[in-house]
Formats: C-alpha cells, structure tokens, sequence
C-alpha cells in the first residue's frame, strides 16, 4: 500500500543526491529539498584547485575544501560500470574526443551527472549555497526531523518527514600513523591536498597506499621526482621496482621514521625521504547529525546500519546513501537509492527494527572472525558487491545484475587482482 507522499530532505547534490532525488521523484509525489554547501552539482566530481591550509587535514578551523581531484585524475573503473541502472554512461556530448577512453576523465564524469540532473529536472530541487548544519529529531517521541542550515551567512531551520545524507566521504582525510612522525622533519600531506607533481621536483618520495589514488598519483610524480618509494599493508609484498618505471619502488608497511630523516619499512629497507604523502583514504564525518549517540561514527564504522543504509532505531526516516566502496560505486549507489524511495513510498517495507540489529550485529561478528578491521566495515570487495547489488535489486524491484556488465567486471577485477592497479589503466576492454 502506497504511503502519502513526504516531505524529504536529501543533503548532498553529488551522485548519491543526484541518484536520490531522482528515485523519490520517480516513485511518488514527495516534496524533496537537496541542500548543497557549493554553487554547482556533481560532489566529489567538481574540480576545485584550491588546497586547505593544513595539508594533512588536522586543524579543525582550517577552510575546508570539499573536493579532493587533481587535474589528470580518470576513473578506476571503465565507464561500462560507471553509469545507473537505466542511464548508461555513454559518450557525453560536449566533451573532447581523447576523453573517449575506457577510463572517463573526471571532466567526462561531471558532464555525465549534469546530464542526468538536466533529463529528470533535477537541479530546481537543489537549493545552492546551502550548508547543513545539523540534523536533529525533533523530539524523541517524533519522527521528523529539523534540518538547520546556513546561506550568505543567515541559519534557518525546517521540519521535514525524512532525511537521507548523501555528503559523501572524500574530505576529512583518514592518516597513517607512523611511529616517530612528531619528530620526523619533511613535509607530509595528504592526497586531498594534491593538484599536481610541481612540489615533488627532484624530491625523495614515500607514498603510503597502493591503491588507485596512491598508484596513480606514484606514477605522475615520478616524472619530476627523484625516487618514489610506494608502502603498502599487503603482507605479500617484497622491494620490487615497477617495471616500466625506473624511479618507482614497492615496500611493505612503515615500521619507523626518525629525527634524522629516515622512514623504515617493515621488510629492512630504509630511505632518506624528503616528502611522505597519504594516499590513505578518508574519514566518514558528518558533524551536523545529531542522534544522542544512536548513530555514530567508530574507526569509520558509521553504524549500526542496516544493509549499510538504514539504523534499525530511526528507519525509515533516516537513511544513508553512498558510503559504501569497493564496488560498482554508481550501481550501488543508485540501487540504494531506489531501495530507500520504495521503503519511504510504503512500496517496500523494512524488517523489524529487532530484526535489522540482528542482521547487522551478525555482520559485525562475521567481520571480526575474518579478521577484517572495523574501518573495512563498508567495503563490499569484488567478492561480494554481486551478492549485495543482487540484494539490493530483488528489494528495488529491479532485475539483479545482467550478465554483460558482470562479465565486464569479473573481468577487469581479475585482471586488478593479478597484476595490480599498477597496470590497470593500460588495460582495455575488447
């Protein structure tokens, strides 16, 4: 039985807002309101060359920037996984021909989410300019929420029947922790804070992470540096130089670095380094949410969390999109976002809120007898994002995965897995 409609605050105008808004829209005749802090759509995706003050992203009264791009940035994954359900990534129109690639340039992306605002009216539910300040039930006994948000310098509040956060999570950098650091004299920041190699000229680099950020931005730099040493957390990884590089070294994990300059890796290497770059990811951060504790953030577990989208205590009402990774991020993301508009529609319904603690709790337990750390809470892993985008289809309505697009991704996962992201962006679909 089809719910009335509700009035719906959405927060955030990237993807998962973007995807959002569009599926409330679809299924019923909801009242929605997408608050956006910048002046355009498209999140993470929009370019912005500034860098905050503090390059490791610690001083809480630094301005922060919302994006973390970098001018030569392109997507990890080829653009057949890199559109919605019924909206594919195609060729966007307006776009330069040598961005007609297997992996889109984050220009080609950001012009592919316009388009997607553009088809299905979406930009004249965005209210610009808008940054939400907190998100509150209005009281225990209550459903709604109050939404406070503050414009040219003015707070204003309402009251809405639900609240979905799509912020996002690539702004609050998450760092290593090095034994030594405080005493450690070069300069270090995070990849948040990269726009370009010019600051590594002919400088001795050690980049901690391995993944696709850390890769690419190890490549580009090597053309102006002298060495650049890549740190993983792999155990299986031994002091090999990337092949086709000749200033590029893989080590394992960091065990010290020292007052003289030294960084130490755990498998006996040691190197005079005069830069050291985080390319470790991100904090989930969401100060304006307000939930008495019902819903917090813990080593980056945001939870409990249902499915990683509803908390069993205050579902449906508020609901969480886009923070898992690892995935097919943009099917994810909008899979999840059908499921949240059916569910507040009355279309679909939600186990009980002892049921959903329960699922969630054996999640967790599961996790923990892996021995899979409780920041991974959210990443789904190419071994598993079919069972879960399967899951989250069968309770959109939708079709599971069709075979073409998981063919596509079994393959390029295999490749990832046997070579590496070192070569994936030289691989190309046939």
């Amino acid at each position: 039985m089809a719910a009335p409609p509700l009035k719906v605050a959405v927060i955030g105008a990237g993807v998962g807002g973007l995807a959002t808004a569009r599926a409330l829209k679809s299924v019923a005749n909801h009242q929605i309101v997408v608050y956006e802090k910048s002046d355009r759509l498209g999140g993470t995706w929009v370019y912005d060359p500034r860098v905050e003050s503090d390059p490791l992203g610690l001083d809480p009264n630094r301005e922060i920037v919302h994006g973390s791009l970098y001018p030569s940035l392109c997507t990890n994954l080829p653009r057949q996984l890199m559109g919605f359900r019924d909206y594919p990534f195609r060729t966007r129109k307006n776009v330069d021909d040598s961005y007609y690639r297997t992996f889109p340039k984050h220009e080609e992306v950001l012009q592919f989410l316009i388009e997607f605002a553009d088809e299905f009216e979406l930009t004249e539910l965005i209210r610009f300019g808008s940054e939400v300040t907190r998100v509150e039930r209005v009281d225990s006994r209550c459903e709604d929420w109050v939404v406070e948000s503050r414009s040219n310098g003015l707070s204003s509040e309402e009251v809405f029947d639900a609240v979905i956060v799509c912020n996002g999570h690539h702004t609050q950098p998450r760092l290593a922790h090095l034994q030594g650091i405080e005493k450690w004299p070069g300069k270090q920041l995070h990849s948040h804070n990269y726009r370009g190699p010019e600051l590594f000229q002919d400088k001795i680099v050690v980049v901690i992470g391995d993944g696709p950020s850390g890769i690419d931005i190890s490549i580009e730099i090597s053309a102006v540096a002298k060495q650049v040493y890549v740190s993983s957390r792999d155990p299986n990884i031994t002091i090999s130089k990337l092949n086709h590089k000749d200033n590029i070294w893989q080590h394992s994990k960091i065990s010290c670095v020292h007052e003289n300059g030294e960084v130490e890796f755990i498998d006996g290497a040691s190197v005079f380094a005069d830069i050291i770059l985080h390319c470790t990811g991100f904090e989930y951060h969401m100060p304006f949410l307000k939930t008495d504790g019902i819903v917090c953030v813990d080593d980056n577990r945001v939870g409990p969390l249902y499915k990683h989208v509803f908390p069993p205590k205050l579902a449906p009402r508020l609901s969480f999109i886009g923070l898992t990774y690892r995935s097919l991020v943009v099917m994810t993301i909008d899979l999840q976002a059908k499921w949240v508009a059916n569910v507040l529609s009355g279309k679909q319904t939600l186990p009980s809120e002892e049921e959903m603690l329960a699922d969630t709790e054996r999640h967790y337990k599961q996790m923990e007898a892996k021995g899979i750390p409780k920041h991974h809470t959210h990443r789904i892993g190419h071994e598993h994002f079919f069972e879960y985008l399967d899951w989250l289809a069968t309770e959109a309505g939708y079709a599971k995965v069709d075979e073409e697009t998981k063919l596509i991704t079994k393959n390029y996962f295999n490749f990832v897995v046997e070579n590496g992201f070192w070569r994936a962006k030289e691989w190309a679909i046939e």
